[in-house]
Formats: structure tokens, C-alpha cells, sequence
């Protein structure tokens, strides 16, 4: 028996059918929403309510990751910028000219994901810009996430409709 043929039979590349991509997109945009700068927004939610040590904790906490985005940024970013346009511009044109159901599958993950770092860069930027603290942190972190959870409940929309798109197009062509 040829390998390529049991290896794909053993994984499903017709992504908009396999539950395994479905839960990953879940998860994907479960963690977007959830970690905001490299921060659990539970802590944002804490700091809030308690203050003090938590507080203090989450100031700790987002200058780090702020520092370490504006580095990269500042360093590589020109280069992270091309790569990314790069890959995107070819799962775009392997998914949706050549019709690569796998490419369009990762495009739809990784696209609408490449908004979600432009909105972290963006709030990152105003963090370290305008030295914010306290109160004006948090709602600055929970405005950021409002943003991604957006952007998520779009994309998982839009993914939603394509995969019904492409199972009934398949379904109806095979």
C-alpha cells in the first residue's frame, strides 16, 4: 500500500470536516481572548477588584511584556512584518486560486490572528507612549480584549460560513 495514501487517509486534509480543526479554532480564539499582552485577564480582572499587591503585580507583569514587544519591534519588526506578509500572501494563494482546502483553513486561523497582533502591538504602544498605571492600565487591557474578541467572533463567523460553503460544495460534487 502506497504511504502517502495511508497517511492521508490516517489525516483528513479536507479541514472544514474535521471536528480536530474545529476545536482548535476554538482554542485558538479562546487563548486570543484570554491572554492579553501576555497577560491572563483573570489578573486584570483581580487587579481591578483588589488592587494593591495585584495591582502591582499586573503593572510588573505588562511592562515586561510591553518592553519585550517594543524590542522586537524595534529590532526585527520590519523583518516579522515581511515574513508574515509573505506567508499570508501564500496560504491566500494556495487556498483560494489553487484551491487548497488545507491552506484556506490555515488562512482563516492565521489572518484574522495577524489583526490580533496589530491590536496587542497597538495597545502595547499606548502602554509604553502614555506610561499608563492603575485604573487606566486595566482599562486599557480590557479595551484591547473587547477589540480581539471582536475580531474573533468575525472570523469565527466568516470561518463558520466557508467550511459550510466547501462541505456542501463537496458534499454535493463528490
Amino acid at each position: 500500500m502506497d504511504l502517502f495514501h495511508t497517511l492521508t487517509e490516517l489525516i483528513d486534509m479536507r479541514s472544514f470536516s474535521n471536528l480536530w480543526y474545529w476545536i482548535a479554532l476554538a482554542v485558538v480564539w479562546s487563548s486570543a481572548s484570554h491572554w492579553i499582552l501576555g497577560v491572563p485577564f483573570d489578573m486584570v480582572y483581580r487587579s481591578r477588584k483588589q488592587g494593591g499587591q495585584a495591582m502591582d503585580d499586573l503593572e510588573a507583569i505588562v511592562r515586561v511584556n510591553v518592553n519585550r514587544m517594543m524590542y522586537i519591534t524595534e529590532m526585527s519588526g520590519h523583518w516579522v512584518l515581511g515574513v508574515s506578509c509573505f506567508v499570508l500572501a501564500m496560504l491566500g494563494m494556495l487556498g483560494f486560486v489553487y484551491s487548497v482546502e488545507f491552506a484556506q483553513a490555515v488562512f482563516l486561523l492565521a489572518f484574522p490572528m495577524a489583526f490580533v497582533g496589530l491590536i496587542n502591538w497597538a495597545a502595547a504602544r499606548r502602554i509604553n507612549r502614555d506610561g499608563l498605571e492603575g485604573e487606566a492600565l486595566a482599562r486599557q487591557l480590557s479595551l484591547t480584549r473587547l477589540f480581539v474578541q471582536l475580531v474573533g467572533m468575525l472570523a469565527i463567523f466568516v470561518t463558520a460560513l466557508w467550511g459550510m460553503y466547501q462541505n456542501l460544495q463537496i458534499g454535493f460534487l463528490g
